[in-house]
């Protein structure tokens, strides 16, 4: 049996006997899930995306509410970083252990949203009676949220830690993570934390029938790389066309990057996490998860995962286009043409290779192939006991049944520079939801509003197992 099968038997059986959750009704008029919900609105309906800023905003509006709750100013820090704020809030221990401390992640940016696009206003939050709406609502504002109402709740409650534990919430992580990089490599006291918990990934999935089929505990992630293509030409007047156009060109290229399958890869932890989601998810897709967990190079199983956004990552490199750029007037032939090419990597396949790859497939020597920025690989977090039992008492209390499981994400975290800074890191947001139904950087971004609730517990469970001697 693996070292992660062991740990995760462990967390099961432990969670049997957990007791059950609160009723829903209870939970909704506690003051705890009042303030929860009077932050997420808050900080939900700022427009924190690039264009916008207003990190600072949220980040000022957090640190007053942690101090309102009792939290000593000089414990609370809103440090820039060019235009893009952090926070970083430290909640004292009492000093009964030598243990490190305990880092919490989240990150208070959201991609950019159209409200023309929207069924919906994106940034004020709405319900229909099942999801609550808007950009945030489960990236990364539901982790904001609980995390700080968390804090509050304890320190409200008088509960002291046996060592110190900090709120790190980043302001740009959906762009240049200028500000993650900063609270990971530069600031020492951070640089001590023995592990970080994550706000960002993990969670539990549920079917589309609502049946919990698995709590996943992130890791690791694949390696976030973006190239910009461009193809350059003379141009000259629409009225006389030329037999080479920088559009046409790029096409053909964006095509060829579109056909290309990267091949099929796995590790012990992808395949155990398709084996045991496939055994709980059934049906056609179950069984496709189960047959490539135990034979990866199953060509009709890949091929079947391939089709699903949510589970595509996790079996290969994708490269994808994302964004357009071309021409300077509707009457003058272009005279350049540019491609955003946005690729998750998978751990151990080198950037270099990838690039050598897109060049390759394109194989157009007029094609510019440009790095934007420095890609960060990170390695896997190895799991640990101690996080396992105190997430799987969380998880257990809502779900007594459901297996937790590692994974790899197929997006891009904070967690990635932490784990090159040397501090494990495992994202377990709170939340239980189907995959598909998420949204997130996407269209009428949603949670469900029993998540929301539900979750209300899930980090004060956890800070108690890992943090009361």
């Amino acid at each position: 049996m693996s070292r992660i099968k062991r740990l995760m038997a462990m967390c099961l059986i432990a969670g049997l006997s957990a007791a059950p959750a609160l009723q829903a009704d209870d939970t909704i008029r506690s003051e705890h899930a009042q303030k929860t919900l009077e932050i997420y609105r808050t900080i939900v309906e700022v427009d924190t995306s690039k264009r916008m800023g207003n990190t600072t905003k949220v980040a000022t509006y957090l640190a007053g509410e942690l101090v309102a709750a009792g939290f000593p100013p000089e414990d609370i820090e809103v440090p820039m970083t060019g235009e893009f704020a952090s926070l970083v809030a430290r909640y004292r221990g009492n000093g009964s252990t030598d243990k490190k401390p305990i880092l919490f992640l989240g990150h208070m940016d959201v991609v950019e949203a159209l409200a023309d696009d929207w069924e919906r206003p994106p940034f004020q939050l709405t319900e229909d009676g099942t999801n609550f709406y808007a950009r945030g609502t489960i990236d990364n504002k539901f982790g904001v949220s609980q995390l700080t109402s968390t804090f509050i709740r304890l320190k409200k409650e008088g509960f002291v830690p046996d060592r110190d534990l900090y709120l790190v919430f980043s302001g740009d992580e959906e762009s240049g993570m200028s500000t993650t990089r900063m609270l990971a490599y530069e600031r020492p006291d951070l640089a001590e934390a023995e592990y970080a918990l994550n706000s960002d990934a993990g969670g539990g999935v549920l079917d589309a029938e609502g049946n919990a089929v698995a709590y996943r505990i992130q890791a690791a992630e694949k390696t976030y790389a973006t190239w910009e293509m461009t193809v350059r030409n003379p141009g000259g007047h629409s009225s006389r066309p030329r037999q080479d156009n920088a559009i046409y060109d790029l096409a053909d290229a964006i095509k060829a990057v579109q056909a290309y399958q990267f091949p099929v890869q796995w590790s012990e932890m992808t395949l155990e996490y398709f084996q045991h989601t496939g055994e709980q998810l059934g049906g056609e897709l179950g069984d496709a998860m189960v047959a490539f967990a135990y034979d990866p190079q199953d060509e009709a199983a890949a091929a079947r995962l391939a089709q699903e956004p949510s589970y595509v990552g996790t079996t290969r490199t994708t490269c994808v286009v994302t964004m357009l750029q071309a021409g300077h007037a509707e009457n003058a032939l272009p005279q350049s043409a540019t491609a955003t090419v946005n690729c998750r990597i998978f751990p151990g396949v080198g950037v270099a290779a990838v690039e050598d790859t897109l060049r390759e497939v394109v194989d157009n020597e007029a094609v510019e192939l440009t790095m934007l920025a420095d890609p960060t690989e990170s390695p896997m977090s190895e799991l640990r006991s101690d996080v396992v039992a105190a997430v799987g008492k969380a998880v257990h209390r809502r779900y007594p049944d459901v297996k937790l499981i590692a994974y790899m994400e197929s997006g891009g975290t904070d967690g990635m520079h932490f784990r090159n800074a040397g501090i494990p890191t495992w994202a377990v947001s709170g939340v239980f939801m189907n995959p598909d139904e998420m949204f997130a950087h996407g269209l009428n971004e949603r949670v469900p509003i029993k998540a929301f609730y539900d979750g209300l517990d899930h980090w004060s469970v956890i800070i108690r197992e890992l943090t009361t001697p």
